[in-house]
């Protein structure tokens, strides 16, 4: 399956919400998708003193053990993820490159102190998951508040987004893709 992403879950994950975010990836972006085995819990990550996962870690767990021909891989996550210069992150990815992660822990309303609403995690996921594959294409934050491109570092700023890309980023991200298929495809 050429530009077949893999949605893997890395430990527990609701299958109806990958499920979700794969037709997500379909309608939004047009790529197939399955659903891989899980991978255990990333204790590999756990880091004692903050209570958290590193994405960096996890990351690169996910680049070691793809297949080599791996058109992209997403591993999701309901761990609570961090890079170590940030409190936390939703997500993470290789910036053109074929893996990223994206946790649901903090997309979660009750982590607000919200009820739980599982359509509102489900556009959190949707955006979040986008906005990583846009990054594994080469797309940098965007500067428009309503792009899924533009950088989350509060949950508002989610919330606030669109769960698709602004025109600029749209055709940044249709060159990136045509020029991956170039590259798959030796034209």
């Amino acid at each position: 399956m050429q530009n077949s992403i893999i949605i893997c879950p890395i430990g527990s994950v609701n299958i109806e919400i990958l499920k979700y975010l794969g037709e997500c990836l379909t309608n939004q972006c047009g790529f197939e998708y399955r659903i891989s085995s899980a991978m255990g819990n990333p204790d590999y990550a756990y880091n004692e003193s903050r209570s958290q996962y590193n994405s960096k870690t996890i990351l690169k767990h996910l680049i070691e053990n793809r297949s080599y021909n791996t058109f992209r891989l997403i591993g999701v996550t309901d761990v609570d993820i961090y890079v170590p210069i940030l409190k936390y992150v939703f997500g993470l990815a290789q910036l053109e490159g074929q893996c990223a992660i994206i946790s649901l822990y903090r997309l979660r309303p009750c982590f607000y102190d919200q009820p739980p609403n599982f359509n509102i995690l489900l556009g959190r996921a949707e955006k979040t998951i986008i906005h990583e594959i846009g990054h594994t294409f080469g797309l940098t934050h965007c500067r428009k508040r309503s792009c899924v491109m533009y950088s989350s570092s509060r949950i508002e700023d989610t919330d606030f987004k669109e769960p698709c890309f602004c025109p600029t980023c749209n055709e940044l991200f249709k060159w990136h893709l045509t020029a991956v298929n170039k590259v798959n495809t030796g034209r």
